[in-house]
Order: C-alpha cells, then sequence, then structure tokens
C-alpha cells in the first residue's frame, strides 16, 4: 500500500510559477513511476509527465514540455512538479499518483492517487 500527499498549489496570474509537492509513505517505490495528472472541471483527467524513482529522465506531454520540470527527491521520498509560464489552460486540480509500470501515460496504470491540489491561473 502506497499513501501520497499533497502541498502546493494556489492561485497566481499567467506568467507566474508554482511548485507542487507529492510525498510518498507506505513502501519502497524504487521500481515505481510516479506521474502527474490534471483535471478541469467537466473535462477528463489528462497525463502531464512522469520521472521514474530511478533509471531515467522525465518525460512530459507535448503542451507542458519547457514550461514544467518534475524532479524526486529519494531522501525524503518526495517528487516535485515545477510549473513556470503558467498559463490559464493550465488551471486544474492536479494530482500525483504512483505505478509500478515505467513511464506510463495511462490512468488505469496508476493505483495509488494523491488527494489533489488547485491550480489556478488568472489571466
Amino acid at each position: 500500500q502506497v499513501q501520497l500527499a499533497q502541498s502546493g498549489g494556489g492561485s497566481v496570474h499567467a506568467g507566474g510559477s508554482l511548485r507542487l509537492s507529492c510525498a510518498a509513505s507506505g513502501r519502497t517505490l524504487s521500481s515505481y513511476s510516479m506521474g502527474w495528472f490534471r483535471q478541469a472541471p467537466e473535462m477528463e483527467r489528462e497525463f502531464v509527465g512522469a520521472i521514474r524513482w530511478s533509471g531515467n529522465i522525465p518525460y512530459y506531454v507535448d503542451s507542458v514540455k519547457g514550461r514544467f520540470t518534475i524532479s524526486r527527491d529519494n531522501a525524503k521520498n518526495t517528487v516535485y512538479l515545477q510549473m513556470n509560464s503558467l498559463k490559464p489552460d493550465d488551471t486544474a486540480v492536479y494530482y500525483c499518483a504512483a505505478s509500478p509500470r515505467l513511464l506510463s501515460t495511462s490512468a488505469t496504470d496508476y493505483a495509488f492517487w494523491g488527494q489533489g491540489t488547485q491550480v489556478t491561473v488568472s489571466s
């Protein structure tokens, strides 16, 4: 069993920055992928990016490449989503999730989810 606790989020103007944190507990995650998803009201949950706890570089969806950065601190069992140059279209509830598979883009491969945190970007 894995528990994921999120923090961060908030409201910023377009062009601003936010950092989200996701702290994991319950078991070792060395072979897991950690994904970030987002969901706007009445929209489907969409993949943002993912990173392995070890071994390779992050993967991002095209719409956030060059603006968002995923990083990890293995000693703290924490993964981060640094969001720069934010746009109003980035407004959503953001979720972190853990998957035993490698850099999956599918929400169905993620069995453990954080509680979500609101990100609002005003124009």
